[in-house]
């Protein structure tokens, strides 16, 4: 199986070349999400550790090389801190390929120093927060055992005051938490990101995607933020990726209508 997968047209990043330090043929991850697009978490996972080493990604990267994109993003088959290497990589990545780097997060390992750390070497952090309190965060998120909504906030703001590249919220809307707008424009502003990401899932999952009408109404509770994208207003981008089996895989979703690979939640 592939490290590297895509490039990817993602309406955050642009063409976002994929690396995936997780790299299993199941998802691996601290939450369970009710709209994750690649189905259930069989068993959790809270402690990093080593999945990929930096020498199979450097020789994947180096095989592969130049490769035309905006963005090298660590995400794939789960939730990428979960990596104890992801630091390194960062540093490797941006090294050969010569692109700025982006980490996308589920935020739930913020708390620990040492993934705030790693996660500091990263040009871009697109960090997600679906939820304003411990009880919708439950339902919408469905977290493993022991983590904390409170303390995942907190390492999120500990980030935020020492971090010096792109911080980005992101915030998954749905039915169930649609009508929290207010309140995480709240607790946004508390956070002070650089960019608010409004999404909605659009990719196959089990659950329905909020229709563009709904978006907007969330979208006006963020109008104080200078910076606000939403998946539906964002541009479209068309890439063509080098494996289709393993980028599909990650992001099973393909677009024919245009003859072309579009994907639209990256």
């Amino acid at each position: 199986m592939a490290i590297i997968y895509g490039p990817v047209a993602s309406w955050r990043l642009g063409s976002s070349l994929g690396i995936d330090l997780l790299n299993t043929r199941r998802k691996v991850c601290s939450f369970n999400c009710v709209y994750c697009q690649l189905g259930e978490t069989s068993q959790f996972v809270v402690e990093p550790k080593e999945f990929i080493s930096l020498e199979q990604l450097t020789s994947e990267i180096e095989l592969l090389r130049p490769v035309e994109a905006d963005y090298a993003t660590f995400s794939g088959m789960g939730e990428p801190t979960l990596a104890s290497n992801l630091g390194e990589a960062i540093e490797l990545a941006r090294s050969i390929l010569d692109l700025p780097i982006a980490v996308l997060t589920n935020s739930s390992l913020m708390f620990r120093q040492d993934v705030r750390q790693r996660l500091a070497r990263a040009n871009v952090v697109v960090a997600k927060l679906d939820v304003p309190n411990a009880n919708l965060f439950a339902k919408v998120n469905k977290p493993a055992s022991g983590l904390r909504f409170d303390l995942i906030v907190d390492g999120m703001k500990r980030f935020r005051d020492t971090y010096r590249g792109k911080l980005a919220l992101q915030v998954m809307f749905i039915a169930a938490n649609k009508d929290y707008a207010s309140e995480m424009a709240a607790l946004a502003r508390q956070i002070s990101p650089d960019e608010v990401q409004i999404n909605t899932p659009l990719r196959p999952c089990a659950v329905r995607p909020l229709p563009p009408k709904s978006i907007a109404e969330v979208q006006r509770e963020f109008t104080n933020f200078e910076n606000v994208v939403t998946v539906y207003e964002a541009r479209k981008y068309k890439v063509l990726p080098l494996d289709l089996a393993e980028t599909l895989r990650r992001r099973p979703e393909l677009d024919d209508s245009v003859g072309s690979f579009k994907l639209h939640g990256s």
